[in-house]
């Protein structure tokens, strides 16, 4: 698989995500620069984490205007597969690829902590093969974590399995005091109702190496990496 990883001015998981995707996980990468529009032919596309533009105004919200969102938004609109990861999921919800958006944290500061989560479906490429009654331990880093989405919108992804992660505690429970931000229904992470773009808060790719003592991100990114091979088979 070949995944091409965007870095914006202020990015800073862009290397991270390098790493994991091709040190730990052994798939081609390259880097893609927001200037730039040529995807290199790329299988899959990464938006990492960061403060892209420094989150003036909103998360995410003037990244959107980068010339290589424009060829982004073409190729998850043709079926192209795209995640993102905290900053990466503000700049996709910003850019209509995800409904919903990211809103400040419920307390009003910047949290960074390991949290856990619960699969809610296997039905997406990031959760077919992850164990649904296990809670797995990822750690979060951002200030507009908070999910929302209003009524009619979430009655729509319920229905369409796009809710894929949800905030619990280290036992799998489903609780307020297991949500670190404020996401409406515990929500951590969601796709598309064509399940070819995908968001999520927390930070597989900072749960993935055994020498910081905790892969449970490997659990998602490689249930990710099958499901893609499997589709180009």
């Amino acid at each position: 698989m070949k995944f091409g990883v965007l870095i914006f001015p202020g990015s800073n998981c862009d290397h991270d995500m390098v790493y994991v995707l091709k040190n730990i996980l052994k798939q081609e990468v390259v880097e893609l620069w927001h200037k730039d529009s040529d995807l290199q032919n790329v299988d899959a596309i990464a938006i990492p984490g960061g403060f892209s533009f420094g989150d003036y105004l909103r998360s995410g919200a003037i990244a959107k205007f980068s010339p290589i969102m424009e060829s982004v938004i073409e190729f998850a609109n043709n079926g192209g597969f795209v995640f993102g990861v905290c900053n990466g999921f503000q700049i996709l919800c910003e850019s209509g690829l995800l409904p919903g958006a990211l809103l400040h944290n419920e307390n009003q500061k910047f949290i960074c902590k390991n949290v856990y989560l619960k699969a809610d479906n296997n039905n997406s490429s990031f959760t077919a093969f992850v164990d649904k009654n296990k809670a797995i331990k990822i750690p979060i880093a951002h200030g507009e974590g908070k999910y929302f989405a209003n009524e009619e919108t979430l009655a729509e992804m319920r229905q369409n399995s796009q809710i894929l992660f949800r905030y619990c505690d280290a036992d799998g429970n489903i609780t307020k005091d297991a949500n670190p931000n404020g996401s409406i229904e515990n929500i951590a992470g969601i796709c598309n109702a064509q399940k070819n773009v995908f968001g999520m808060m927390p930070h597989p790719e900072r749960a993935a190496d055994i020498t910081i003592g905790n892969t449970d991100g490997l659990f998602i990114l490689e249930s990710m990496i099958k499901t893609l091979l499997n589709l180009k088979k």
